[in-house]
Parts: structure tokens; sequence; C-alpha cells
């Protein structure tokens, strides 16, 4: 992503009332987010009384591989939810990568409106990455897993 998209992103968070932007491009992730500041959101009568907005702008570049393995079987999220890697809070997790499963086997938990429900294996195989964090949202359709 280049300096003008930033910039442009940037004035776009300043003027308008959202509090936080996220955008990925390619291998490249930029995040805008700003404080609102005691007082902001109320007219000024004059510039020197406009409050300053703080605008931490983050860029990360991703290091996993653009492209997943072209024999890897991707697990997605049926639904929007808390992920939960074990059964419980403190115990092992239902598998890790180099880990092999049966078809149906339990791979994740995802909590939706306090519904826990299971995400199973589509197929047997070989885990060979997770790519959801435990504890973290997922969205409908995000990949959790690959088996090969």
């Amino acid at each position: 992503m280049d300096l003008s998209k930033i910039k442009t992103l940037i004035d776009f968070v300043g003027q308008s009332n959202i509090t936080e932007l996220t955008v990925t491009e390619k291998e490249t992730t930029v995040r805008i987010f700003r404080t609102r500041s005691p007082g902001e959101g109320v007219a000024s009568s004059s510039p020197a009384d406009a409050a300053v907005i703080e605008m931490p702008v983050v860029v990360s570049t991703a290091t996993e591989p653009s492209a997943p393995d072209a024999a890897s079987i991707p697990v997605h999220a049926p639904i929007f939810g808390v992920l939960h890697t074990a059964p419980a809070p403190g115990e092992a997790a239902f598998v890790k990568p180099g880990d092999t499963v049966e078809a149906g086997q339990t791979l994740f938990i995802i909590e939706a409106m306090k519904v826990f429900n299971p995400i199973g294996a589509p197929r047997a195989g070989r885990i060979v990455r997770i790519a959801a964090i435990d504890g973290g949202e997922v969205e409908a359709g995000d990949i959790l897993a690959e088996i090969v």
C-alpha cells in the first residue's frame, strides 16, 4: 500500500465520526484509530479551541504465506462468534498443527449468543495450519485451519 493511500485513509478517519479503520491490501494491513479528546464533538468557537485528535497508524506486513497450500482443505467458520480452541479454559486444545484428525472430529467451538457450536473436521487428514486465535472473534467464512 503506498503512502498516498495511507494519507487518504488518515484524512478520512480525521474527518468522519468513526474511531477505527482497518484496511488490508495484499500482505499489508493498516490500522488507524483515534481517541476522543475531552470535549470532542462539541462545537468550538474558534480554531484555537479545536481539540487535537491523536491518530496512531499501525502498518504491518503479514509473515504467513499469501496463498494456502494447493492440496489443503480450509476449515471455515460457519457463523460469527468467539472461537475456543479447547473444551474449557486451561485444558489442552482440541488440535494443534501436525495432529491427525478424523472426519467429523471436533476442532474448535464457536460461542454465539451463549450457544457453543462444535466445528468438526470436514475430512480426515493432518492439521497443517491453525489460522484463528483462541478467544478471538471470527466472522462467518473466516478460515480457522487447514487440513491436508
